[in-house]
Order: C-alpha cells, then sequence, then structure tokens
C-alpha cells in the first residue's frame, strides 16, 4: 500500500514544486506586462501555413500556476484517499494526463494546435468519470463524452472555416459571413464545455467519478476550459453582435437554475457540482458584461475555494461509510472539527461573505452589473440566484455539519492523516488570502473607478442575509402543497434538462439503431451479403445438379432407344 501511495505523493510533489517555481515567473511578468509567443513553421500546405505557437503570458501562467497548486493539493490528498484502491498508479497517471492537457490548453493560442489540450481533456475525463467500472458510471461517462463531443465538433467547423481564409489565425478573418460562423462555433464549444444551458445535465452526472477528480475536474480544469476559450479569444469573439446579448441571456438562465437545483439536491457531490455550475454562470455573465478579467479572476478564486469543498465533502464522505445523502448525515463538526472548519470557509467564500476571497470577485461582478447598462430582468435574475447560492450554502452546512445524529456515529480517521490535513490547510489559506492578493493584480487590467450609492454598495450583503432567510421558510415541508411536487421535481432536475438529455436521445438512438438492425443487418445485408449468396449458390447448384441429372437420364434414355433400334434393324 505505501508503495502504491508512493507514487501519488510523489506526482503531488512535482505539482506543487512546479507551482513554486513558476510562481516567481509569473510575477515577473504580470509586473511587467511581458507576452512571449513562441512560433514554429512546421511546413505549407498550399500556401497555408501550419504553425504551432506557445505563449506566455501572465494569463497562461497564472492560469498554470493554479491548475497545478490544485492538482497537488488533490494529489496529496488522494494519497490518503484512493490508498486502498488496486490501481492507483493507473489513476495517478490519467490525472497527470489531464493536468498536462489543461496545461497545453493554456498555453496554446493557436485553434488547430488548441485541439491536443481540448481533446485531451474530454477523452482522459471519460476515463477518469467511468473509474468506478459498473454501469452508472458509464452511463455518465457516455453522457459526459458525448455533450463534450459536440464541442469537439464546433472547434474542427471553426478550424475547417479558417483553411477557407487561408489562415489559421481566428483574430485575423476577413470575410464577414465565415466570422460570424466561426464565433458562433466557438461559443457553442465554450458552452459545451462549461456546461451551459442546454448542455448543463452532464455537469451533475459526472459526480461518479472519484472525489479527489471532482475536485480537480469541477474546479479548475475541465469546466474552466470553455471559460478560458473565450477570455482568449475575447477580442475577437467581442466585435461579434450577437455573442454578449446571447451569452448573457443563456448564462443568466444557467445560473437560476443551478441555484434553484441545488436547493432541491440531496446529493453531496451533485450539490457542490450545482454550485459550480451557478459560478460558471456568474463567470459567463461577467464575459457577457465586457469584463474578461474580472471573469478570469473570479475563475481562479472560484477553483481554490470549490477545489477546498470538493476535498472536505470527500473527507466527509470517506469517513462515514461513503454515504453522500445530507439526510443521512449530522454532527460533523463534533466529529471532525479541522474539516467542519475548512468547509465553512469555503462556503462563506462561495456566499461572498466580507475578505474571503470570494468576495472580491463576486462582489465585484454584481457590483459592475448593477453599475452596467443591463437588462433589469437580467440583473433581478442575478441577484435572485446569488439569493439561491446562500439558501443552498446553509442548507449544505446546516443538514451535515450542524442538525442532530441521523446515523451511526463516524470515525474520524481522516483528521488524523498528514495527507489530507496538509491539502485542505493550503487549499483553506489560498480561500481565505488569495482574493485580495489577486485583486491588486487584476484592477490594474481593468482601471476605471465606478462609484455607487450607499443602497446599491449594500445591495449584495442584502440579498445575501435575505437568501439565507427565505431559504428557512422554503425548506418547511407544509410550506409547499401536496400539487407543488411537480415543481419539486421540475426544480431538482435542472429543468428536466437531466431526463431529456439521457432518456430521449438514447431511446431514439437505441430504436433507430434496432430498426436499422432489423432492416439492414439481418434484412438486406443477409439478402445480398454471405448469407443471401451461399443460399443463391446452394439454389443454382441445386438446379444445376437437377439439369445435369436429367440431362444424363435423357442421354441414357437415347442411347438405350437407339440400340434397341439398331439391334431390331439387325436381326431383320
Amino acid at each position: 500500500m505505501f508503495l502504491k501511495s508512493l507514487s501519488s505523493s510523489i506526482s503531488s510533489t512535482f505539482l506543487l514544486l512546479y507551482a513554486a517555481t513558476l510562481f516567481p515567473l509569473t510575477i515577473y511578468f504580470v509586473m511587467n506586462d511581458l507576452c512571449i509567443l513562441v512560433d514554429w513553421n512546421i511546413m505549407v500546405i498550399s500556401s497555408c501555413p501550419m504553425n504551432f505557437s506557445l505563449v506566455l503570458d501572465p494569463v497562461s501562467l497564472s492560469f498554470s500556476n493554479v491548475v497545478c497548486l490544485i492538482s497537488g493539493c488533490v494529489m496529496l490528498f488522494s494519497s490518503s484517499y484512493m490508498s486502498h484502491d488496486p490501481f492507483l498508479k493507473r489513476f495517478t497517471w490519467l490525472v497527470m494526463l489531464f493536468v498536462m492537457s489543461m496545461n497545453l490548453l493554456v498555453f496554446i493560442p493557436s485553434l488547430p494546435a488548441l485541439l491536443l489540450g481540448w481533446d485531451g481533456l474530454g477523452i482522459v475525463s471519460f476515463a477518469l468519470v467511468i473509474y468506478y467500472q459498473n454501469m452508472k458510471s458509464l452511463a455518465a461517462g457516455m453522457l459526459t463524452v458525448l455533450a463534450n463531443r459536440i464541442g469537439d465538433v464546433m472547434i474542427l467547423l471553426s478550424i475547417g472555416i479558417l483553411v477557407l481564409q487561408g489562415h489559421w489565425m481566428i483574430t485575423l478573418m476577413s470575410d464577414f459571413h465565415l466570422y460570424y460562423w466561426a464565433a458562433l462555433a466557438v461559443l457553442i464549444a465554450a458552452m459545451t464545455k462549461s456546461a451551459q444551458i442546454p448542455f448543463s445535465a452532464w455537469l451533475p452526472a459526472a459526480m461518479a467519478a472519484p472525489t479527489p477528480v471532482s475536485a480537480l475536474v469541477h474546479s479548475s480544469t475541465l469546466v474552466t476550459a470553455g471559460v478560458f476559450l473565450l477570455i482568449r479569444f475575447y477580442p475577437f469573439l467581442n466585435t461579434c453582435a450577437f455573442f454578449r446579448p446571447t451569452l448573457l441571456f443563456i448564462s443568466v438562465l444557467t445560473l437560476l437554475m443551478a441555484g434553484f437545483g441545488a436547493n432541491y439536491e440531496n446529493d453531496l457531490k451533485k450539490i457542490i457540482a450545482l454550485s459550480t455550475l451557478s459560478q460558471l454562470g456568474v463567470m459567463m455573465m461577467s464575459l457577457a458584461m465586457g469584463m474578461p478579467y474580472l471573469a478570469l479572476f473570479h475563475l481562479y478564486t472560484h477553483a481554490l475555494f470549490k477545489a477546498l469543498l470538493f476535498l472536505c465533502a470527500g473527507a466527509i464522505i470517506h469517513n462515514s461509510s461513503n454515504a453522500q445523502d445530507i439526510r443521512m448525515m449530522g454532527m460533523i463538526y463534533s466529529q471532525m472539527p479541522l474539516t467542519t472548519t475548512s468547509m465553512n470557509v469555503a462556503n462563506l467564500s462561495l456566499c461572498g461573505a466580507p475578505f474571503l476571497s470570494g468576495f472580491y470577485s463576486k462582489d465585484l461582478i454584481l457590483e459592475f452589473s448593477l453599475f452596467a447598462p443591463t437588462n433589469f430582468l437580467m440583473v433581478l435574475l442575478i441577484f435572485v440566484a446569488t439569493g439561491m447560492t446562500a439558501a443552498y450554502s446553509l442548507r449544505l452546512a446546516f443538514c451535515s455539519l450542524w442538525s442532530n445524529m441521523k446515523n451511526q456515529s463516524y470515525h474520524a480517521k481522516g483528521e488524523k492523516d498528514l495527507y489530507i490535513n496538509s491539502s485542505t490547510l493550503v487549499l483553506s489559506f489560498a480561500a481565505v488570502a488569495a482574493g485580495f492578493f489577486l485583486q491588486s493584480i487584476f484592477l490594474s487590467f481593468n482601471p476605471q473607478t465606478f462609484i455607487m450609492p450607499t443602497n446599491l454598495k449594500l445591495m449584495t450583503i442584502f440579498v445575501i442575509l435575505l437568501g439565507l432567510f427565505l431559504a428557512s421558510i422554503l425548506w418547511e415541508q407544509d410550506f409547499f402543497p401536496k400539487k407543488m411536487n411537480k415543481m419539486k421535481f421540475f426544480l431538482s432536475t435542472m429543468w428536466f434538462l437531466a431526463p431529456l438529455s439521457a432518456q430521449p436521445l438514447t431511446k431514439m438512438s437505441m430504436t433507430l439503431g434496432t430498426n436499422l438492425m432489423k432492416s439492414i443487418d439481418q434484412g438486406w445485408l443477409e439478402i445480398l451479403g454471405g448469407q443471401g449468396a451461399f443460399q443463391a449458390s446452394s439454389n443454382i447448384s441445386v438446379k444445376n445438379q437437377l439439369v445435369q441429372l436429367k440431362f444424363f437420364n435423357f442421354f441414357i434414355l437415347s442411347m438405350i432407344y437407339f440400340l434397341v433400334i439398331l439391334l431390331m434393324m439387325n436381326i431383320k
């Protein structure tokens, strides 16, 4: 067991050392606003040059830094969490491939070469989601990979549109009509990867993966790849008239749907996954309002506290006989005080509690939405969803951490584990301090100052407190009449997206496949293929034999007849 967990410990040490080494370089690039572009011309085909580019700029270096810090903590956590797994080495290699794919995506600015990292994320995520080899994991993995394949196809389409221009640079497109189609393809690709409506169902389904994978995939890597793609190509996309209104509408709907859905979910990991979906909506909304660097700022702070939230949830699940239902938990604060403290820090940061890392980015985005010329209905829905964030965070903490004991007592072995404690403490420190540190960097990118009245300034805090108050009313069992059960089902199934994404598509494809098999495989192909040819040749050979037999009989009879005539003539 020690040797198995050794590979995980070595990889975590390597990732943390890489993050620590990259940190001073990142600071240097940020302070001097440097950008280094390396372009390698591989070949020229039909006057279309094929280039492989690498970019070193503050965005790519800082993103890589955050990803590797979280990955290092997750692998440290896995050294204990996955120590009993017989295939720990395979798991370690898959996670390292995942991190490598993310780094390729971050450092490659050109769309064709970027497909290396983009496709790598999709393939490795499928292998990780089906890691526990059962039917539920396979169904979740298929839903994940098929949703992501739509995004892959859109990237391929945009590359095809670029080839029509005779070059690979998406920012140098000249054809007006192709320009719009390329922008639409990139937008849909980002929506599938970041699970925006109508591609949201795969995100909670991917919780079938091991908890360390969820901490990595749903905090800083796979789901943020779509947001990062839009940030990378934002100067190109921003010139398209449809981009910002479309993205604002979709992101606010996603934000609202995830906020309501998390209030009616009982699976601990799925609640955190829906909160991730909600925060992805905030990032997309920030992009739609013309704030790419604030979206990136929120991406970093969210990645840190969401990874911490997943690791704490993993520790709780690990020490509660692998139960994930929050209705079966209770009094965890008295048995796992360190984990509970870290989880409270992450939850408060998620809500936007003052002076934690989530506050600096989320509060700024919400204030900017009030300041920017935005539709009133959109602003109203944004603040309703913000209230829902506070509501489901309190519900999660109240049900799992502070409520009465509802099950057998837990064995708090995780509290004495050095690997788990060190990983959660590092991320807890980041969840507290990273926001203030990053604010000084990102505010230099957006130097504009805006002055707001006191009532609007305090609105975010007021909405969070109002969300907590309304949640306590909504949770009452008798508040909704029995007739409202359908509404609860509608909200808990992500506005019917979960059943619609899986069952009708599966049924349609299965029915079509069955009909095709009956009509082609077991029908026409049987007649025209091997079986048909065999039957036809058999029939022909049988008939040929009958003809030959009849001809032979006729020939014998004819010979006998002629012999008889000859004999009779000789006798005469």
